[in-house]
């Protein structure tokens, strides 16, 4: 019997609040490190998705706290992602700010679901190009999104993000405003060269603060973030139209699976990371849960782990859940304190900070190892980015996934193998044995069948199935079709090394009772000769 399953704990431990206490000043100067690298992004990300550099700003504080606190990842930092902005997009424009708000509300509760049910475990069966693939298609996605606010011009109408990004050009191309390309180039430039100087140094911030500064002292006319809210909105729930939510549940399951895949994707790299660590799956799960619960209430976008920011975490040495919450605390004080000053960014270098991030998001040296591993990996690779970019992220992991499991499953097939190891000449009678190895599922049956049905000139065959390592229903049909011919032409079947674990499925299918005298005294552990 199989132990039950542990009950999922929803509250801080008492050992995750006690962690909190060891190494408070290094964890609140880690907060800070990540709340400079987090204000550029959460204000970008607002932004392009369509709801505002507050939005942004609202999401990385109110939802970075509670995942933070009730999340299965003591290094993990959440808030709003490139990859969600890539989901929300499309949401905006058919529903509105509105129809978002409540998405996120609905993807809430769908990840409390998913967490009950311990679906995080589900993460591990992803396939690494799947993943790599996706993180391509994404970081296109929101190269393309920043178009129109580095080259100055207002956003194109569509939803295809090459087209409005072409669009863009075009708009450019008939009225060129080099103000806004030049902030955008000079904050991905100053962004880029800087990563690979000092690598710890948050040069987004300096980005946008060297393009407000040059703004302001040139008078230059560019499209700044606006007005910022002091403090915090109080939470609301004006958003909810209750007879909208059976045409939102569609867009709640996007945006819940893609929050459940990334933020357990960045919680496994912050284990790999800091080795011997492990994050709890179902906890993180919950923890995102109750961050899109909330982030909505306040005017805030769905949120996700982000792996960017938990790296940045984990470089700087952040040792407890204190480092993302103090994050999110330091953001809510800037915000209170200089959101004049913020609201004087340039889009235009926002836009750039983001072309930078996408070009950091692919790890180059990875993606042309993985494509070089098997033509299989390259391919799913491929066609997992494209169909980002084509499709959505939902639909292009899923059809990633379903590559990698028919060319696993064809993997499978060509390890499935008869091979004719014996054969004793008596004097009337000419026995063979026939080993049967690998798994005999579906796509294999007809190979097994046709191989059983060119044997000739024998009079007994001793099917020995020691090697088989896994059986369906149809590939038991086809070996019982196949010893059913053999018979029939008056050839004695013997099958022996039948394992416990499949005698079930060949004895409900009749594979067995054909010959019951000689098949029943195989040892059903690992025979390998003829039961007398």
């Amino acid at each position: 019997m199989n132990p039950p399953r542990p009950s999922l704990s929803v509250l801080p431990s008492a050992a995750d609040l006690r962690s909190m206490t060891r190494a408070p000043r290094r964890d609140l100067l880690c907060g800070l490190t990540v709340a400079v690298v987090a204000l550029p992004l959460a204000l970008g990300f607002g932004v392009t998705s369509g709801l505002g550099a507050t939005s942004g700003l609202v999401t990385a504080i109110v939802a970075g706290a509670l995942a933070a606190l009730f999340g299965g990842s003591a290094r993990q930092v959440s808030g709003p992602t490139g990859a969600m902005t890539v989901v929300l997009v499309p949401i905006v424009h058919h529903y509105g700010a509105d129809g978002v708000l409540t998405v996120g509300l609905l993807a809430g509760l769908m990840l409390l679901g998913l967490a009950f049910a311990r679906a995080g475990s589900a993460m591990a069966y992803v396939p690494a190009p799947v993943i790599a693939g996706f993180t391509i298609g994404i970081a296109a996605v929101i190269a393309l999104q920043q178009v129109p606010n580095a080259l100055g011009v207002p956003l194109p109408h569509g939803e295809q993000v090459a087209v409005v990004a072409a669009r863009a050009a075009e708009e450019f191309g008939a009225a060129p405003h080099w103000p806004a390309l030049l902030l955008a180039l000079g904050s991905a430039a100053l962004m880029l060269a800087g990563a690979r100087w000092k690598p710890t140094v948050p040069f987004s911030l300096a980005a946008v603060a060297a393009a407000a500064v040059v703004t302001e002292a040139l008078h230059l006319h560019v499209t700044r973030i606006g007005q910022l809210p002091p403090s915090l909105p109080a939470p609301s729930l004006a958003f909810l139209d209750v007879s909208r939510i059976p045409t939102l549940l569609a867009p709640a399951a996007a945006v819940a699976a893609l929050a459940a895949l990334e933020s357990l994707l960045s919680a496994s790299v912050a284990d790999g990371m800091r080795p011997g660590e492990r994050h709890d799956p179902g906890k993180e799960l919950f923890g995102q849960g109750i961050a899109n619960l909330a982030a909505p209430l306040f005017g805030g976008v769905p949120a996700t782990g982000a792996i960017a920011r938990t790296a940045v975490n984990v470089r700087t040495g952040a040792s407890s859940r204190l480092a993302a919450l103090a994050h999110a605390v330091i953001l809510a004080g800037i915000v209170a304190v200089a959101a004049p000053l913020v609201g004087r960014i340039p889009l235009a270098a926002l836009a750039g900070v983001l072309l930078a991030t996408a070009v950091r998001m692919v790890e180059t040296d990875a993606v042309r190892a993985m494509a070089r591993a098997t033509r299989g990996d390259a391919l799913v690779l491929v066609l997992t980015a494209a169909s980002t970019l084509a499709l959505d992220l939902v639909r292009a992991v899923l059809i990633g996934l379903g590559v990698s499991v028919l060319l696993a499953l064809r993997a499978a097939v060509r390890g499935t193998c008869l091979t004719r190891a014996a054969s004793d000449e008596l004097p009337g009678r000419c026995n063979v044995t026939y080993h049967c190895a690998g798994p005999l599922l579906f796509a294999a049956a007809h190979r097994i069948r046709r191989t059983l049905a060119d044997v000739e000139g024998v009079s007994v065959v001793d099917l020995r199935l020691t090697g088989l390592t896994a059986v369906d229903a149809t590939g038991a049909l086809a070996l019982k079709d196949a010893v059913g011919d053999l018979r029939a032409r008056g050839i004695e079947v013997n099958i022996t090394g039948v394992e416990h674990g499949h005698r079930r499925v060949l004895e409900s299918l009749g594979v067995l009772a054909a010959n019951p005298s000689r098949n029943r005294g195989a040892n059903p552990s690992a025979a390998t000769a003829p039961a007398p």
